[in-house]
């Protein structure tokens, strides 16, 4: 399993990215999975049903289970964010696991950069910044791709993680 991040502050394309990428390399025939972090609470079930009648009333993991997916929750009940480290090894096997997030983490990323959002790069000053997509011109050592060019990324990720190409 090889990991590759993508990374950027607050509406800088990410999510677009992720999702772009995701279909991109998976129609390459690659297996895909995602993680993603959050920087608040959500829910994935609803008052009322029963799968959060079973965390409600106290119930640390809970997987529900369908024909179309399964979805496994595990309530924290106070103990401390899981790392990206930890979170890795609960996935199936697959070629590739794109993050989303994780800025901190040790794994290489791409990093997203859109001039509106009018932040910082990140790229200088943190070497698991490879290389950068941006809807402008930025200066920085990394290689540039335009943020919207998904397969110029997709190549460079999969040849970073030394996926072989696959038509």
């Amino acid at each position: 399993m090889k990991v590759f991040g993508v990374t950027g502050w607050k509406n800088s394309g990410k999510t677009g990215l992720m999702e772009r990428l995701v279909a991109e390399i998976t129609a390459r025939g690659y297996s895909v999975s995602t993680v993603k972090h959050a920087h608040h609470a959500f829910d994935i079930d609803h008052p009322g049903r029963d799968s959060y009648r079973h965390r409600e009333a106290g119930a640390r993991e809970v997987i529900l289970a369908s024909r179309k997916r399964v979805a496994h929750m595990t309530e924290l009940r106070g103990d401390p964010e899981p790392e990206l480290a930890d979170l890795l090894p609960r996935l199936g096997p697959c070629d590739l696991v794109l993050v989303e997030g994780y800025k901190n983490a040790r794994h290489p990323k791409v990093e997203c950069f859109r001039a509106e959002a009018r932040h910082k790069l990140i790229a200088p000053g943190d070497e698991t910044i490879r290389a950068v997509a941006a809807d402008c011109a930025v200066d920085t050592a990394v290689p540039v791709f335009v943020l919207d060019d998904t397969g110029a990324i997709a190549d460079f990720i999969l040849d970073e993680t030394g996926l072989a190409p696959r038509g």
